[in-house]
């Protein structure tokens, strides 16, 4: 079994995203070439940060236009440094 383990300070995003096709009001599909891409992704590994404040199947907001993009094993992931991630997204409590 094969395993993609990002190195440095590089994390590494799940990209993979159901395929659904989006439509219009008026029913025109959109295709995926004028769709905006995600800022969000999913963290699917860390590689050697200190202290990292995230870690694997958190969600992430990253920079645009940040890392690389690549395909293995027929799912879409993302290596971006750890000094490009955003925030975290966390869930908390409604008062």
């Amino acid at each position: 079994m094969k395993e993609l383990q990002p190195l440095n300070q590089n994390v590494l995003l799940d990209l993979t995203e159901e395929e659904k096709e989006q439509k219009t009001p008026g029913g025109i599909i959109i295709p995926d070439t004028a769709k905006e891409k995600p800022q969000m992704a999913k963290v699917a590994a860390v590689g050697n940060v200190e202290n990292p404040e995230i870690s694997v199947g958190d969600t992430v907001i990253y920079k645009k236009f940040a890392g690389n993009e690549i395909e293995f094993d027929g799912k879409k992931y993302l290596f971006i440094p750890y000094a490009d991630l955003l925030a975290k997204v966390v869930e908390t409590e409604s008062i």
